[in-house]
């Protein structure tokens, strides 16, 4: 108990110079904060600080801009914009917080054309991307280094918690999901969806570079991950499985010559992926969203009522939000779980013998 009112005590006066500082600006845009948080970027923002006389910089690291243009490939670094307030080689960044940042095309008078080049660039999430894959690889060669160093010894350190998991991942998802004897052919799969989830969640929520990315909380990570598995699905389907879908069984003859249920059970190969898609999505952009929410009533208050109530609330803010951070990393692990779980489910179902031919 006491070393947590040391903790919050510490973060009271931390936030205390922080929310004075925000009491000097004419107005606290929360929205923007927030959603510009959990939304790609060109740049990795770091932090904000004032210099000696009054402006604010932005510190942020610059990534590369691949742009292509009536034919033409440009690139160049995110810090040619110098955070939106130049123009480059005639494009333009807008956007950010709460609406989407973009890359427009802008004449020599600095006017807009109206068009958009075709962005290919390295943005935020694509960066922590590369991170993440290649921490993972580290992880797992240093796990695979123990196994040639120590054979036919039991694992130690990182090694049994990468043999822990895959345990995890082979006897509770792909076995019971998919079958003794069909499992193995799409293990490999489970296992790399599987850690690449859970390693992208828990990095997302650490604070600071090179994690801080909500890699998982993007719309287009989580439908790329989501389309792999509807054509793995697909294409392993076998002939029962077809069958069942344009011939279900069970079911009235008349449903049958109307094609009711044919078209529902097609619409349901659909929207599986959608699920697995928007579920981890929602889940892992609302728990930052609401972390982040509890941070800035700290700065909304102090502007309202002053740095006093600011420093005074900042307890309770900073209490929430370590409760928040702590469920977030269960919830990290449940959303690669049930991810994985549903991905073996839906091969099972794409890949199972009928009973009679058991």
């Amino acid at each position: 108990m006491k070393k947590l009112f040391r903790i919050l005590m510490t973060a009271l006066l931390v936030t205390l110079p922080l929310a004075g500082h925000a009491e000097e600006k004419e107005a606290f845009d929360s929205g923007s904060i927030i959603i510009g948080h959990v939304t790609d970027a060109h740049s990795w923002h770091m932090f904000d600080y004032r210099s000696k006389d009054g402006a604010e910089h932005a510190v942020a690291i610059p990534l590369p801009v691949i742009l292509v243009n009536d034919g033409h490939l440009d690139v160049f670094m995110s810090s040619r914009f110098h955070h939106g307030h130049a123009d480059y080689k005639g494009y333009r960044l807008i956007g950010g917080g709460v609406e989407k940042e973009e890359i427009v095309c802008v004449d020599a008078d600095g006017n807009l054309t109206g068009t958009k080049p075709l962005d290919l660039s390295i943005t935020k999430t694509s960066a922590a991307i590369m991170i993440a894959v290649i921490l993972l690889l580290v992880i797992v060669f240093i796990a695979r280094a123990g196994y040639k160093k120590r054979p036919n010894q039991a694992p130690k350190g990182l090694q049994s918690l990468v043999e822990m998991l895959v345990v995890f991942v082979r006897d509770s998802i792909a076995k019971p999901m998919i079958g003794e004897g069909r499992y193995q052919r799409y293990l490999p799969y489970l296992l790399t969806l599987f850690f690449f989830i859970f390693f992208c969640n828990i990095l997302g929520l650490i604070p600071f570079f090179p994690a801080g990315a909500n890699i998982t909380g993007n719309i287009a990570v989580t439908a790329t991950l989501a389309v792999i598995t509807f054509l793995i699905t697909n294409i392993s389907g076998n002939k029962h499985y077809w069958v069942d879908i344009f011939n279900t069984p069970g079911v009235p003859a008349w449903l049958k010559i109307f094609p009711l249920m044919p078209v529902v059970e097609l619409v349901g190969v659909f929207t599986k992926p959608v699920v697995l898609m928007i579920r981890l999505f929602a889940n892992m952009t609302a728990g930052h969203i609401v972390i982040l929410g509890f941070i800035v009533i700290i700065f909304i208050l102090s502007n309202l009522f002053g740095a006093a109530v600011g420093g005074a609330v900042s307890v309770v803010s900073v209490f929430f939000s370590v409760f928040i951070s702590l469920l977030e990393c269960l919830v990290a692990y449940i959303q690669a779980f049930v991810f994985t779980m549903l991905t073996a489910l839906y091969i099972g179902m794409a890949v199972a013998e009928p009973h009679h031919a058991e």
